[in-house]
């Protein structure tokens, strides 16, 4: 690998963490009001204080958050921490970090998402592949359409119907969280098996929903590279039916998947939002709901720059590894 195509990359993968993070910083600020002041006005107002004691407070809040500071400062001071990952501390849980509370999620919707998108992947370029293949048994042909209906699903309303269904009439599953109520987390059996059974029903409805759109995806690139020359040479020189699937058509048209994976891998730091919230899963989309319930936006800015940067690290590991899967692709010098 050439290193001014990795220095290239690099770049790019500043810039766009960099566009990101300011356009994340601006925007808030558009509003007519300080939303963050907003949302320490009606905290104290809440408490039941006097106006001049109010203001008072939320005078001192402004001082401890760096909000009294001119505009290009607190823009310098934010992109300083941005570059530790640190976002200052939450306004709705202060004294805690905003940092502490995103990492404490982010194992959750890493090991769900993570997961479910695999499982999916997989499950879904699978099928699709097959239904392509017009070697295929003809009973695949009628996935087709339920694959279909399931994809244009969104994961929170499957959600739903699975926790009416299973959790709710059949008492199958537990109706939501992350673990049983009680039990004390840690490096055990027990606690391991019990995070599992309570992610069983969140991870389907995202498999349901997604292996849809995986199966349609790679049936239209299995359709593509059957007519490709190389896969008419096979089998004209009389090669099984299978080392033909296996070897000329899936193997080029999982390229295309892959790509599609990788940038899926990017948002699975955002994950599924509602999907947890409906399932009260204690991942970084319930903790970014509640930040935007509770005004927190010092979580939500950290939230949306993780966002940003596991879709740009996605993207950078893409490029630079895109050319060893394909060796049609080189890279630029």
């Amino acid at each position: 690998m050439p290193l001014n195509y990795l220095f290239r990359r690099m770049g790019v993968f500043l810039i766009v963490v960099w566009a990101g993070a300011t356009i994340n910083f601006f925007l808030p600020r558009l509003a007519p009001v300080n939303p963050i002041r907003e949302r320490l006005l009606q905290a104290v107002s809440f408490g039941g204080a006097g106006k001049t004691d109010m203001e008072a407070v939320v005078a001192t809040y402004e001082a401890r958050f760096g909000l009294d500071q001119p505009l290009w400062k607190q823009y310098f001071r934010y992109m300083g921490d941005v570059a530790r990952l640190d976002f200052g501390v939450s306004i709705a849980n202060f004294p805690s970090r905003a940092s502490d509370i995103i990492l404490r999620a982010l194992p959750w919707t890493l090991g769900l998402l993570t997961m479910a998108t695999l499982i999916a992947f997989a499950l879904g370029t699978l099928l699709g592949a097959l239904l392509a293949w017009p070697r295929s048994p003809a009973a695949l042909h009628y996935l087709a359409a339920p694959l279909l209906a399931l994809s244009a699903i969104p994961y929170y309303l499957l959600g739903l119907v699975l926790v009416f269904i299973l959790g709710f009439t059949w008492r199958a599953f537990p109706l939501g969280g992350g673990f049983t109520l009680g039990t004390l987390p840690g490096p055990s059996l027990s606690y391991a098996i019990d995070v599992i059974y309570h992610s069983i029903v969140p991870a389907l409805s995202i498999v349901l929903s997604s292996v849809g759109f995986w199966a349609l995806s790679m049936r239209g690139m299995m359709v593509t590279v059957q007519g490709e020359d190389y896969v008419n040479y096979a089998e004209a020189r009389g090669l099984k039916s299978r080392d033909i699937f296996l070897r000329y058509a899936l193997r080029n048209a999982l390229l295309p998947q892959t790509t599609a994976l990788a940038l899926a891998m990017g948002y699975v730091v955002s994950g599924a939002v509602l999907v947890e919230v409906v399932f009260a899963y204690p991942g970084v989309g319930t903790v970014l709901y509640r930040a935007v319930q509770t005004f927190d936006y010092f979580v939500i800015y950290g939230v949306v720059v993780m966002v940003i940067l596991a879709i740009a690290l996605a993207t950078l590991i893409l490029d630079l590894v895109y050319p060893l899967l394909d060796p049609r692709i080189v890279y630029q010098r």
